[in-house]
């Protein structure tokens, strides 16, 4: 394709660049928004996984198996899926079916229970050496957790977060799909149905960036803190 082919398959003179600005932030602080709830709620869900694993106790096993079947049913869904049926429960959040934060509880629905496993597996990858140490020394189960357990398993539950995070970045351009904004939104509308291949192109660019970004984020902080 010559640099004439080139120019008018893509049309980059219609590229509204405001737009293209407005709908990068969008997705940005969606995802961000999303990441900070995911990941204390992941948190919490991998932590319940992770102690009431193998009690003997019924209520503490009724526990077990609630959280369970929560993470499996919602990790299972897929996500194109999962925000239209969740359209009754965005309303009631939110206010809203449509716009970049009718988006979130569909997202963090969609992404906690998949972090909730990788903070499970962090977990049960301590040593059990060193909670032993721990608990012979008098930690409680509160000092067990925060001062032996999370540490032990940051740099684990980092990378879990990254990679937790570069889904929820795919997950924003599929909800831009149905009227979520960001770029997916204006991928979709004003590149594809609009048939302005630039639009499409940028967006597309500019999210592999964001993409890269959060690696790279990530990959620096797991760097930092793991003392292997």
């Amino acid at each position: 394709m010559n640099s004439t082919g080139f120019a008018s398959y893509f049309q980059f003179q219609e590229v509204n660049w405001s737009n293209i600005l407005a709908a990068t932030w969008e997705t940005i602080w969606m995802t961000v928004l999303s990441v900070v709830i995911v990941t204390i709620l992941g948190l919490l869900l991998g932590l319940i996984l992770y102690q009431t694993n193998g009690s003997k106790k019924w209520s503490v096993r009724l526990l077990n198996i609630i959280v369970t079947l929560f993470v499996n049913v919602f990790r299972s869904i897929p996500f194109i899926i999962l925000i239209v049926l969740l359209l009754p429960v965005t309303q009631v959040l939110v206010g809203a079916i449509t716009g970049a934060k009718a988006a979130i509880p569909s997202l963090v629905i969609s992404a906690a229970p998949f972090y909730a496993r990788l903070v499970q597996i962090a977990f049960n990858e301590v040593d059990g050496g060193v909670l032993e140490a721990a608990q012979a020394m008098g930690a409680s189960r509160w000092q067990l957790v925060f001062k032996v357990l999370i540490p032990e398993s940051l740099p684990a539950l980092v990378s879990g977060i990254t990679v937790t995070a570069i889904s929820l970045i795919g997950y924003t351009a599929m909800a831009g799909a149905i009227g979520a904004g960001g770029l997916g939104q204006l991928a979709y509308t004003d590149g594809f149905l609009s048939y302005n291949n630039a639009i499409t192109l940028c967006a597309t660019v500019i999210i592999v960036l964001i993409v890269f970004l959060f690696q790279f984020i990530g990959d620096t902080v797991v760097k930092k803190i793991d003392k292997r």
